[in-house]
């Protein structure tokens, strides 16, 4: 079973180890690694020297072309209030099982708002798995799809929204200049969705669970 992870943008390009500029075009490779995925980041040089062997690589999951971006200042460790974007992130890093429901639903909100967006879509031992991009860092998220029954949705929705309002137990809260409605944000899932790949989770108009769950 391939485990849900974040895959960081690199800062050099996998074939000639030049680190990229800011605002640079690059290639970018996901490939099977075992039980893991291995993330390929190649400028456009090393591309040309490299990107035909590397599509004939056994395990290619995507390819995809970008635009490498400059990493921003770290933001602070602790989670904002309403930060659906570093709860994701704390959670992945955990690798806790308990959280795959509470990741998807996170993830889901996320692409409707559009910060990210699904690169591929793979089943997995009878699973979906997404691949999505977080189009401004270029981190990719590896999210297995929990296959949620509609009875258990109203729990999980429940869930996601206590850990926007109030963070994660182990990390206090910080407090934001505007409020943040964390329920009435988690229940917008509902609503009608924006134009989005039909095979992305947020493609579901009623709800963000698959079509199982609705029958």
């Amino acid at each position: 079973m391939l485990e849900w992870n974040i895959q960081s943008r690199a800062h050099v390009c996998h074939a000639t180890g030049r680190t990229f500029a800011d605002g640079e075009p690059c290639h970018t490779v996901l490939v099977t690694a075992g039980p893991l995925f291995e993330r390929l980041d190649l400028s456009e040089e090393g591309w040309k020297a490299q990107g035909a062997e590397i599509l004939a690589r056994a395990g290619l999951v995507s390819h995809w072309k970008g635009v490498y971006h400059a990493p921003p200042p770290a933001p602070p460790e602790a989670i904002a209030k309403g930060d659906a974007e570093t709860l994701l992130r704390k959670l992945v890093e955990r690798r806790d099982e308990r959280h795959a429901p509470a990741c998807y639903i996170l993830a889901v909100m996320l692409e409707r708002k559009r910060i990210l967006k699904v690169k591929q879509q793979l089943r997995e031992n009878g699973r979906r798995v997404f691949v999505y991009e977080q189009g401004r860092t270029g981190d990719v998220f590896v999210i297995t799809d929990p296959d949620l029954h509609l009875e258990q949705l109203e729990a999980v929705q429940r869930d996601v929204a206590s850990l926007l309002e109030h963070g994660l137990p182990s990390d206090a809260p910080v407090p934001v200049e505007e409020p943040f409605n964390a329920p009435s944000e988690v229940a917008s899932l509902t609503a009608e969705a924006p134009d989005v790949d039909t095979n992305s989770p947020a493609a579901v108009a009623a709800d963000p669970v698959p079509e199982s769950a609705q029958s």
